[in-house]
């Protein structure tokens, strides 16, 4: 990786330091089943969507962050409505991590996997026609026939569950096709989902440097979990009076 590629952030905690390589703060533990990974940016007073997009909320460090931390993954798993929201084109890699993969035997870009219980996706956008590598579709019984045949032109189907997607089975299947190190870009509540399943390892949060009033939804929508979730704080780190925070399971 060269220098004027690499993405270098000032580290704040642990041990605060003036610069690390985000490549090797964010790099994945030695796969020992699967790793789920979120990353989410957050205004300061909370609100993660404006207009129904997070764009007006990100910045140069925290969209450079964003491709990083797709590079790195195996497979990125993420709502429909997200995908529809954001205008999803198709996954890639940075290159200077592109020997890096090919060292820990990943494919050349993480294999984008759409959640929808009825496929309803835009089969024909450019995240699924001009796709690095073959997508997933994970959905449920309840897509008909037909639109599974359709989907199956451009994407491998996964079913898992009848009339909601069981994640811990979606997960499971990520794993077994030999996807360990997962990543989720939500939206909210493909989020709130995962961690009411307790599969969320780690939270990369960014914070944005806005305030924005208003009733802007939060990194989550779902019921308030029977029994919460506590995190413990990795590292902060800070480029652009953005902060990224990193929270794991306790």
């Amino acid at each position: 990786m060269t220098a004027a590629a690499a993405l270098r952030l000032n580290r704040l905690h642990p041990s605060p330091c003036e610069e690390v390589e985000a490549a090797a703060a964010y790099a994945y533990p030695e796969p020992d089943g699967r790793y789920l990974r979120v990353n989410m940016v957050s205004s300061v007073d909370g609100c993660a969507v404006l207009d129904g997009r997070v764009g007006a909320l990100t910045g140069p460090a925290d969209q450079r962050l964003l491709v990083l931390l797709r590079s790195l993954a195996d497979v990125l798993l993420v709502g429909a409505a997200t995908v529809r929201a954001e205008g999803y084109g198709p996954v890639r890699t940075r290159p200077e991590l592109r020997e890096l993969r090919a060292a820990n035997g990943q494919l050349p870009a993480a294999r984008l996997a759409v959640v929808s219980r009825t496929i309803d996706v835009d089969l024909g956008s450019r995240a699924f026609t001009d796709a690095v590598e073959r997508p997933l579709v994970v959905t449920t019984e309840l897509a008909g026939r037909d639109r599974v045949r359709e989907a199956r032109r451009v994407a491998d189907v996964l079913v898992a569950g009848e009339r909601t997607v069981d994640l811990g089975v979606a997960t499971d299947r990520l794993l077994e096709a030999g996807m360990p190190r997962m990543l989720s870009e939500g939206g909210p509540h493909l989020l709130a989902d995962l961690y009411a399943s307790d599969l969320v390892d780690e939270l990369c949060l960014a914070i944005s440097p806005l305030v924005t009033c208003g009733e802007g939804s939060r990194i989550t929508a779902g019921p308030v979990l029977p029994t919460l979730r506590p995190q413990r704080l990795q590292t902060v780190l800070e480029r652009d009076e953005f902060l990224f925070l990193r929270y794991v399971r306790c």
